[in-house]
């Protein structure tokens, strides 16, 4: 009798599997497992995460590591996947400073127009001007509110701590009032100025309107045109400030960059003209040998980095080949230069996941090295997208011809097996890693784990101390209390329990973003490796770390559904779902012989 380990190493996932074949030579699987892999995929450092699975799967399956007589790892295919983001436009304020970060509790409502003044410096001035007070966190509230009250000029007020409603509760008359501007001390005296604030619910209209900011300021048809950026950037913001304040010898951004794809054709693309050329140019190329990017440019930088991600990798003075690029068009927070009080400005950005080839992964050198920490005889078998068919195969229900689609976390591949056992298949770049930064970049999360969360688990509002609205309006009670620290949150319903989304965002928003993310990178990938691969089989298995999520698969169902194909997640050896094909094909190919 002989214990036999497989070991897929994934980008993201390392999935063992445990078998026992008898004298007879019938395979009876024993456990499965999966850990998060360690290091760079094909790197040494995965031999951690394989110990640690081994380590997990024999706990399972009641037995000891030295019983294992044979670990079979998969030659994994030689690409890794990344992916990255830049922006295409920036605001840049520079004919003016702005104010307008959204405060939580901003106070009062309307617009005025005045000139800025220190609080120390109000009672050397007449009451002849309107202005706008400037108050640091050295004024304490009662005391600002006291000598705002001896001053019947004053329009609005600026404040440094989050007093703003302190304030607001005790002037005899109502301004509008923004707080939490933390360089409050880089705003001048006698600088023309704007202020607004929204009422409740509303978000600012004059100063996020080009027009209405020229109103209060008496600007010219030119300096209209200047201020564009600043208003664009106000719109949807509760409160703001605008200054007539000229800001220059600003460095302007980085150039966006240009890419040019080696082909069976050499196409060049400009990255500024969006996913949808892009992704034109990368199927009209065919073949890709390479993908190079403009030096000194956003898209050069990312790529290279890309590149050099993988150096170590190719270990023999190889130079890696980016041989896919997959772009979304999407949206990300940018700090605006210029402004004054932390403010970002949602703009036009591309997420982009670019698939590396390296030649042979040193698959072997892994082999030898968890042979001699262990001292199990270790072997390199298997080309990676067979094993996953074969595994596939075992979803009860399965036949020739099959076709599978793998998401992982790097890469989406896939591959199609005839009834000779002859298997056709491709990777393409971008899967579940580029969801989760585009999830974190437009809902401007500080948290990658966050985000993560975000898309794998389904959202809810706490809405009192016994019940949730869940995300598709329906409500949930609760016989026992919710922990009081989640009243009033957005909050993801992981396995564990609630976990809480510290930044506010509104849940229509979260699930929105998190929805578009994953149809935008799997849904359109999906079709593109299909018709790379010209698939025509009527049955699509999905396996494979992201195919467990709890919409993709019903996403990809509906596109292929509308292409005449049956597609759906699969079910490995009836027991494990989606995972575990990979590991599994490989214990199928021993006892086939393969």
């Amino acid at each position: 009798m002989k214990i036999l380990a497989a070991v897929d190493i994934g980008n993201s996932t390392t999935e063992v599997c445990l078998a026992e074949e008898n004298d007879a030579g019938k395979i009876r699987f024993l456990s499965s497992t999966s850990v998060f892999t360690t290091g760079l995929k094909g790197t040494a450092d995965n031999t951690t995460g394989i110990l640690a699975a081994l380590e997990e799967a024999t706990v399972q399956a009641d037995i000891t590591l030295n019983q294992i007589s044979h670990i079979r790892i998969n030659e994994a295919a030689p690409v890794i996947g990344g992916a990255a983001m830049e922006t295409l436009t920036q605001t840049i304020v520079t004919e003016s400073s702005m104010l307008g970060h959204n405060p939580k509790t901003p106070a009062g409502m309307g617009t005025g127009y005045g000139k800025t003044i220190l609080i120390e410096n109000l009672p050397s001035i007449a009451n002849q001007e309107s202005y706008i007070v400037v108050i640091s966190s050295e004024t304490d509230y009662e005391e600002a509110a006291k000598i705002i009250n001896q001053h019947s000029n004053i329009i609005g007020a600026i404040l440094q701590l989050d007093e703003a409603v302190l304030v607001y509760n005790r002037l005899d008359k109502k301004i509008p009032i923004i707080d939490e501007v933390r360089d409050i001390h880089k705003i001048k005296e006698g600088i023309e100025t704007a202020i607004e604030a929204a009422p409740p619910g509303q978000s600012v209209g004059m100063l996020s309107n080009p027009y209405g900011i020229a109103t209060l300021l008496k600007l010219t048809p030119e300096e209209t045109l200047q201020i564009t950026p600043i208003a664009k950037s106000l719109i949807g913001a509760k409160s703001a400030v605008v200054m007539k304040t000229p800001w220059r010898n600003l460095a302007p951004p980085q150039k966006i960059g240009s890419i040019s794809i080696k082909g069976d054709k050499n196409i060049d693309v400009d990255f500024s003209h969006g996913a949808g050329t892009i992704a034109k140019a990368i199927e009209a190329a065919g073949n890709i040998r390479d993908i190079t990017g403009e030096a000194n440019t956003n898209v050069g930088n990312m790529l290279e980095k890309a590149r050099a991600s993988m150096t170590d990798l190719a270990g023999y003075g190889e130079n890696p080949q980016i041989r896919d690029l997959f772009a979304v068009d999407t949206f990300a927070p940018v700090a605006i230069s210029g402004a004054l009080a932390g403010e970002t400005s949602l703009e036009k950005a591309i997420a982009v996941a670019a698939m590396v080839t390296a030649g042979r992964l040193p698959m072997e050198a892994i082999a030898q090295g968890l042979s001699k920490k262990t001292g199990i005889y270790t072997t390199v078998t298997g080309v990676e997208p067979v094993m996953a068919t074969l595994g596939a195969l075992t979803t009860p229900g399965a036949g020739f011809p099959l076709a599978i689609l793998d998401l992982g976390g790097g890469s989406t591949d896939a591959a199609i097996i005839d009834e000779n056992g002859t298997v056709k298949s491709v990777s393409m770049a971008g899967a579940g890693e580029l969801v989760t930064l585009m999830i974190q970049s437009q809902l401007g999360l500080a948290s990658r784990i966050t985000a993560e969360n975000i898309k794998k688990y389904p959202a809810a509002k706490v809405e009192s101390m016994f019940h949730i609205r869940l995300e598709n309006g329906d409500t949930l009670f609760y016989e026992e209390g919710i922990d009081p620290r989640f009243f009033g949150s957005v909050v993801v319903l992981a396995p564990g329990g609630m976990i809480k989304i510290e930044e506010e965002r509104p849940i229509e928003k979260i699930v929105r973003v998190r929805q578009e993310a994953k149809q935008g990178v799997f849904v359109n990938n999906a079709i593109r490796a299909i018709r790379k691969l010209n698939i025509q089989a009527k049955h699509i298995i999905l396996v494979g770390g992201s195919a467990e999520d709890f919409e993709i698969p019903g996403f990809l169902s509906t596109a292929f559904a509308d292409m005449g194909m049956v597609c759906g997640k699969g079910n490995i050896r009836g027991t494990e779902g989606s995972r575990n094909a990979v590991a599994t094909g490989l214990i199928m190919s021993y006892a086939g012989g393969v």
